[in-house]
């Protein structure tokens, strides 16, 4: 399943892409995400913890990520096992800086593969409609570490946890409007 999403930080490309080179904040700023450790060469392990209605999904698993500073653009290449619920995960994601009216255009080009238990959420839009709440949350922390005074200020500024019932029913609802105005 491919999504491409873009988003606005009011900072300059130099200062985002920075940011972006720092994994550990990064990895703070993702709802559901927390890295265990840095492994080097750019691979990093961690856990993606997912819910969604019913289901809970804990992808452990790692990440590579090969940044091209030249770009302002990187390749990250993940994959994850729920080893409770037998779902695994694979992911493909290049990411851009480009410079925007407002400060910084990020775009994110993901490609997302599930399967078992997991694989029937990529079924519908639904994804879509989550990594748009979920991508909107990252950008609401990373504009709040941005802005702190003080390395602990930023520090301590976190992505909320990620709440599975609330979430899938936001995300469903924003996908059923968009389906009934498209089928009118």
């Amino acid at each position: 399943m491919k999504i491409t999403q873009s988003f606005v930080v009011a900072r300059p490309p130099d200062v985002v892409w920075h940011f972006f080179q720092d994994v550990p904040a990064v990895a703070d700023c993702l709802p559901g995400a927390e890295l265990k450790e840095a492994k080097g060469d750019g691979t990093y392990a961690g856990v993606v913890s997912v819910k969604l209605g019913p289901m809970t999904a804990n992808f452990e698993g790692k990440a590579t990520i090969e940044p091209d500073a030249g770009f302002r653009s990187a390749k990250i290449e993940g994959r994850g096992v729920d080893k409770r619920g037998g779902s695994r995960g694979q992911v493909k994601v290049d990411y851009r800086i480009t410079e925007a009216d407002e400060g910084s255009e990020v775009t994110v080009d993901a490609d997302i593969m599930l399967s078992g238990p997991a694989a029937q959420f990529g079924r519908t839009g639904l994804i879509n409609e989550i990594s748009k709440r979920l991508i909107s949350e990252f950008v609401e922390c990373l504009e709040a570490k941005l802005g702190a005074t003080t390395e602990e200020e930023a520090g301590a500024i976190k992505a909320d946890e990620v709440k599975g019932l609330s979430l899938f029913f936001a995300s469903l609802w924003a996908w059923l409007k968009r389906l009934f105005r498209g089928s009118r």
